[in-house]
């Protein structure tokens, strides 16, 4: 994402749905001190590995993270998470441009949300 092209309004509006919830800016802050398998950075958040395990496929999925399996010494297989270099930039402008480009929502949607 650094040397990407601007963010679509759709990948911005997933990237920052992503990143609006404390614990997936912890798991970032944590990653980007260093990379980490589940146990570990569970442990070092507070929180369970079930939770963190959601969290890291919502980060995945955006593009946030990436996830390298490595065997240990012992032969267990181990799934290593790392950050994946990003830049947003914010600006009036840029949210103008990634608005245009925002899929049109459902018409039930949007009839909906008038409700």
């Amino acid at each position: 994402m650094s040397d990407d092209p601007p963010l679509s309004g759709d990948d911005l509006v997933r990237v920052l749905g992503t990143l609006a919830n404390p614990h997936r800016m912890r798991v970032i802050a944590a990653l980007a001190r260093e990379r980490a398998y589940v146990s570990r950075l569970a442990r070092d958040l507070g929180i369970s590995r079930a939770l963190l395990q959601v969290h890291l496929r919502k980060l995945t999925a955006a593009g946030l993270v990436s996830a390298q399996l490595e065997l240990s010494e012992d032969g267990k297989a181990m799934k290593y998470y790392e950050v994946k270099p990003f830049v947003l930039r914010l600006t009036p402008d840029a949210i103008a441009d990634a608005a245009r480009t925002l899929t049109a929502p459902d018409t039930v949607e949007s009839h909906g949300a008038e409700r």
